[in-house]
């Protein structure tokens, strides 16, 4: 039952970085709809992702990773608010900081772990 929970918030950690992403893409559709931006954005986000704030992230450190996701998932929350949809802006930030806390549980880091081996 352990393992089937720690995949299972593993598996909404996935979907949240989806939707920041989504939100980026929102917010440029919001200011500029000829597509650039909407585009751009979550392309510049999800490298910004890779490079510091995934598990097997090149840069990402003790300190660098944990601050690089407040700011991917702040500006993605900040981005929605920005587009005029603030429910949503609301619901991705408890959904984020949920998600990612349960994320931080020694049952489920046990896992991320043997994943890394």
């Amino acid at each position: 039952m352990g393992a089937i929970f720690g995949w299972t918030v593993l598996a909404l950690v996935f979907v949240d970085e989806l939707l920041v992403m989504a939100a980026f893409g929102v917010w440029g559709w919001h200011h500029d709809p000829r597509a650039l931006l909407v585009w751009l954005l979550p392309l510049v986000a999800m490298g910004v992702w890779w490079t510091f704030a995934s598990p097997k992230a090149p840069y990402g450190g003790t300190w660098v990773r944990p601050l690089v996701k407040v700011v991917v998932f702040g500006l993605g929350t900040l981005a929605l608010w920005d587009a005029g949809h603030e429910g949503w802006a609301v619901a991705l930030l408890v959904f984020s900081v949920v998600v990612n806390a349960l994320a931080l549980l020694p049952s489920i880091q046990v896992l991320v772990e043997e994943q890394r081996l």
